[in-house]
């Protein structure tokens, strides 16, 4: 079996509370109307907002909340992400459930979206987990499709789909549709770019097949997108090319050159060390007084 239906969901949704109420009646509704959906994907930070004070230790009740959501509709669901605490520590986490209401996986993000996600650290583990006699998944979290090893790697451990929840409401979010689109491309594999709508993202999510081409691109109000993919179609095209023309992972296996920068320890060089601190930009105000 290859085909598989992803819906993913795009609303709008409190910055600084608890959306989970919000949440269940979307996916109660979902569910009723489009009975076919085997997974549900919400953005990054839905369920309990932005704000890092809401951060919990997991296992938690707002988590067992989720499985039994799942469990009772009988589909994977991956929840968006929420702030994890662990001792002292604030991760921003992703966690995958299973249809049995079982958490499979969970997912920290590796790149928080620093100067302006202070204060969370980075996840340093990759994920990817598989769906029985469907495909291998992978997930990853907004500010980390903007480095092309992560996705990468995970299509190197196999992944086939990309989940990937994101909350951006920023003048940046043309560039990630682009960005969304490469990842796609160069990793011959379908992305699911899921943002929110309102106080949690500018919408406009999208979803991308394994050859770049866009199956699906939201307007920037709340929407639910119920997409049936052919995971036969990636295997096809990373066995014969993106339209039977370049073959990127293959010809990444098989390279020659040898990339010296990642075997430092840090992945630094000495130009990337004249670009200073990582911090936010300030205000010149030499010329206003």
């Amino acid at each position: 079996m290859s085909y598989f239906t992803i819906a993913g969901v795009q609303m709008h949704a409190l910055h600084h509370g608890d959306n989970t109420e919000a949440m269940r009646h979307r996916i109660d509704v979902l569910m009723n109307r489009f009975p076919q959906v085997q997974m549900v994907l919400f953005s990054e930070l839905l369920p309990m907002g932005a704000s890092p004070h809401h951060a919990q230790p997991l296992p938690s009740d707002t988590e067992a909340m989720f499985c039994q959501l799942a469990a009772q509709h009988r589909i994977w669901l991956i929840p968006g992400s929420m702030f994890e605490q662990v001792g002292e520590q604030i991760y921003n986490t992703l966690m995958v459930i299973n249809p049995l209401g079982q958490v499979v996986t969970r997912y920290r993000k590796m790149f928080p979206f620093r100067p302006y996600e202070a204060g969370v650290e980075s996840g340093t583990e990759f994920v990817v987990f598989d769906v029985p006699t469907i495909g291998r998944f992978g997930v990853s979290i907004c500010y980390d499709m903007w480095f092309p090893e992560t996705t990468r790697t995970l299509a190197a451990m196999g992944a086939e789909v990309i989940l990937h929840p994101t909350m951006t409401d920023t003048i940046d979010r043309d560039i990630e549709l682009s960005i969304a689109r490469t990842n796609a491309a160069i990793n011959q594999c379908y992305f699911f770019d899921i943002n929110g709508a309102g106080a949690l993202g500018n919408g406009r999510s999208i979803v991308v097949g394994p050859s770049g081409d866009v199956i699906h691109q939201a307007g920037i109000g709340e929407e639910v997108m119920p997409i049936e993919i052919d995971l036969n179609r990636v295997r096809r095209e990373r066995e014969t090319g993106l339209r039977g023309l370049g073959q990127p992972l293959k010809s990444f296996r098989d390279r020659d050159v040898d990339f010296s920068l990642y075997r430092s320890e840090n992945g630094s060089s000495p130009f990337l060390d004249t670009l200073g601190a990582l911090a936010k930009p300030v205000r010149n105000d030499q010329d206003i007084f």
